[in-house]
């Protein structure tokens, strides 16, 4: 048994696949290596989860010192009687 294939079947089999050539290139047309000295300019500051790093040093301080909590930071946990002040 013969099964013809339409030729809009033939097209859309062809322009599907290139739209996947397309997409493909698309999607490896965005990697890109940046090298040390150009990250400086692509660092935005809006980008930093902290607006002020002294307040946000400050703020993890009172609370090691208050909450007797550390850790999770990356710094030694202190006492909760105030003496890492």
């Amino acid at each position: 048994m013969l099964v013809s294939v339409s030729t809009t079947d033939r097209i859309r089999a062809r322009m599907s696949r290139v739209f996947g050539v397309l997409f493909a290139l698309l999607v490896v047309s965005g990697c890109v290596t940046v090298s040390a000295h150009e990250r400086e300019y692509l660092a935005d500051p809006t980008m930093q989860l902290v607006v002020d790093p002294l307040e946000e040093r400050a703020s993890r301080q009172l609370h090691r010192a208050r909450e007797a909590a550390g850790g999770g930071d990356a710094t030694a946990a202190g006492g909760g009687c105030g003496c890492t002040n």
